[in-house]
């Protein structure tokens, strides 16, 4: 995904709802962990300001497995089924 046109992605939909799937593994995580949540919380871990923002994503993923996040595997599959062809997420 890191490698895909930028503009593409965003007219896709596939960067907004791979964003979604990104900050709700967060959310969980720290609701399992009884801490206190917000949006701009992960907003802010991911670092979101950076003018790469998928990057950005790929780290967050990787750090919230590191931390035991999970991801909802159907979301996962939803927004693969909907992005076009061309858009990969590994």
């Amino acid at each position: 995904m890191v490698d895909q046109d930028f503009a593409d992605l965003q007219r896709s939909g596939l960067l907004r709802d791979v964003e979604k799937i990104v900050v709700d593994a967060h959310r969980r995580l720290y609701e399992t962990r009884s801490k206190p949540w917000s949006p701009p919380t992960a907003y802010r871990w991911l670092r979101y300001e950076d003018p790469a923002p998928v990057a950005r994503l790929v780290e967050g993923v990787r750090k919230l497995r590191r931390r035991g996040g999970a991801f909802d595997a159907e979301a996962v599959d939803k927004a693969c089924a909907k992005a076009p062809k061309r858009a990969d997420l590994n």
